[in-house]
């Protein structure tokens, strides 16, 4: 299928997407997240792709924010309808994918950038990128899940101080707080990412798809993580690649587990 607002590219196992609004600075609007959710839906439905790797098109941003002239004039109702609908279709669904995804981080994550880019699983950034949630400077608050994942991701200080100053990091200080998990040159970037996703796509996905359960189940209310990882650990040992992983493991060799 083709998009208004995208570029898929795939190369063996891997899909790379590419938000495509340059001049915008690959901002999200409401066709541009339908389109992800499309784009994502369909790769995780694909059983010949082991990974995906989200970046923003140019050398400047990721995702500079959401279109914020869509939603100037929302009412109350209408915010919190646009929060509900965007982190389903798009920020809570690429969390809990049963495939990977990787955010090349390729310059500034702003607002809903900043937001995709924590609701995928691994993120590499640009030592050019800078990120941020800035909606407070606009009279509201991140409303695609960004309060909650950033929490987790660096702490309950340094998340109030990047959301209420409203101020950018650099990619240095998102690598040290533990926002990003490497940082190279612009011209590594996509070298990085599908160095990454090469790796993981050696191994078992049924495995992997049980760990993304079992990770991300560490912050569900009222979900108790021990018992999903005990849950996902016993459901791999039935099946055909848990046979191929550990005969592969005795017999001394690779294991080939899309065969």
């Amino acid at each position: 299928m083709s998009y208004n607002n995208l570029l898929t590219e795939r190369e063996g196992l891997v899909l790379k997407i590419t938000i495509n609004r340059p001049k915008q600075l690959n901002a999200l609007n409401k066709e541009t997240i339908q389109e992800l959710n499309h784009a994502l839906d369909t790769a995780n439905k694909d059983k010949e792709i082991g990974a995906i790797i989200v970046t923003g098109a140019g050398e400047k941003a990721f995702v500079a924010g959401a279109d914020i002239k869509e939603f100037a004039d929302f009412s109350v109702e209408k915010g919190q309808e646009l929060a509900a609908n965007g982190q389903e279709i798009l920020f809570d669904f690429m969390e809990f994918m049963s495939k990977p995804v990787i955010a090349a981080v390729n310059g500034f994550a702003l607002g809903g950038g900043l937001e995709l880019a924590m609701a995928a699983h691994i993120r590499v950034a640009s030592d050019n990128a800078r990120l941020g949630l800035p909606e407070v400077s606009l009279g509201v608050i991140p409303g695609y899940g960004g309060t909650q994942r950033l929490t987790q991701l660096v702490g309950s200080g340094k998340a109030f101080e990047m959301i209420t100053t409203a101020g950018m990091i650099s990619a240095d200080d998102a690598h040290k707080w533990g926002l990003v998990n490497h940082v190279v040159s612009q011209e590594e970037l996509m070298p990085l990412a599908e160095k990454i996703a090469g790796k993981i796509i050696k191994n078992s996905p049924n495995a992997i798809h049980a760990a993304i359960r079992a990770i991300n189940a560490n912050h569900v209310e009222g979900v108790d993580g021990f018992e999903v990882e005990i849950e996902e650990f016993g459901k791999c040992f039935g099946t055909p690649e848990f046979v191929e992983g550990t005969t592969a493991f005795i017999e001394k060799r690779k294991a080939d587990f899309r065969k």
